[in-house]
């Protein structure tokens, strides 16, 4: 099936973290979920594992309060938690696991989630976890499947199978890292729908050069950070934010069907509107490029 989401997809990694059920904190967590279902983004992204159940948990209390059903909720299968085991059987518990914690029979898009804890080859091959999504999507309780890692060689092996509806890579493909690229035009000249996440690399593109900065979870180191003050600098004198350079590199790529954004603290959603809205100037593109490439800590040779 085709999936047709907006420009913006609304990331919930972190929603409900540490919040105990029936607690203030939970509460809170509940109403960023409803801002974010009640928004027009068409998309709420979450996973099995997100806040250790936490995220589905409380999206599908917001789900029920706003007496919705999860046409506009995207999940993900994990591994067993306890054991690593990812394989069909593991993919068939964690939908029930997921669907479950939202209340609803059936999800327009199930990701497999990174994948790392057992070979590609045991992945796609009978028994593992793809024949479960395989499964799932054949009994019409998903309605497509997608595979959502990092590392750019392993994702270009998931893409060239042909199995899969969509593809998430994150952190791979922003103004500091462009080498989702190639996966990216690939799964696109197969119709399959390309979801661009973390457009912000951990942070450091929104919050500049700064003590701990990292990229992409690991240290920013000295070279980058160097790197990132040039292009704050440069965007200040075209008149823009880093924020909004980032968000608009994803938001005007042909290569992209939908930006996934991290949402998960009240008003975090309207700061992303207006960074939705800001004027980038053309100009800017071409100053950027004449930068040079950034030194990205990101290394995926070992999936090679």
């Amino acid at each position: 099936m085709k999936i047709e989401p907006t420009a913006i997809t609304l990331g919930t990694s972190g929603l409900g973290r540490h919040s105990e059920p029936g607690s203030a904190e939970e509460r809170a967590a509940v109403e960023v979920a409803i801002d974010l279902l009640a928004s027009r983004h068409g998309f709420v992204d979450t996973s099995n594992n997100y806040s250790a159940g936490r995220s589905e948990a409380v999206i599908g209390i917001a789900l029920r309060e706003l007496g919705m059903d999860g046409s506009r909720v995207i999940s993900k299968v994990d591994q067993d938690p306890d054991t690593g085991v990812f394989d069909r059987d593991r993919v068939l518990r964690s939908f029930e696991e997921t669907t479950a914690r939202l209340g609803v029979d059936r999800l327009p898009l199930l990701h497999l989630h990174d994948p790392y804890s057992v070979a590609f080859e045991d992945t796609i091959s009978i028994g593992g976890a793809v024949q479960g999504l395989i499964e799932l999507r054949s009994a019409g309780v998903v309605d497509a499947i997608g595979v959502a890692a990092a590392p750019v060689p392993l994702m270009a092996k998931y893409v060239e199978t042909g199995v899969f509806d969509a593809v998430l890579i994150h952190n791979r493909f922003t103004l500091v890292d462009h080498s989702a690229e190639t996966v990216f035009a690939d799964a696109k000249a197969r119709g399959m729908a390309v979801f661009n996440a973390a457009p912000f690399g951990s942070g450091l593109l929104v919050k500049g050069p700064h003590s701990g900065a990292q990229y992409a979870y690991r240290p920013a180191g000295e070279e980058l950070l160097a790197w990132t003050e040039r292009l704050q600098r440069l965007c200040a004198e075209h008149g823009t934010s880093m924020a909004a350079a980032a968000l608009h590199y994803s938001l005007r790529s042909p290569l992209v069907d939908s930006t996934v954004v991290g949402v998960s603290r009240p008003h975090r959603r309207e700061q992303l509107d207006e960074l939705e809205q800001a004027e980038v100037p053309e100009g800017l593109w071409g100053a950027i490029d004449n930068l040079g490439p950034a030194p990205s800590p990101v290394d995926d040779s070992d999936y090679a």
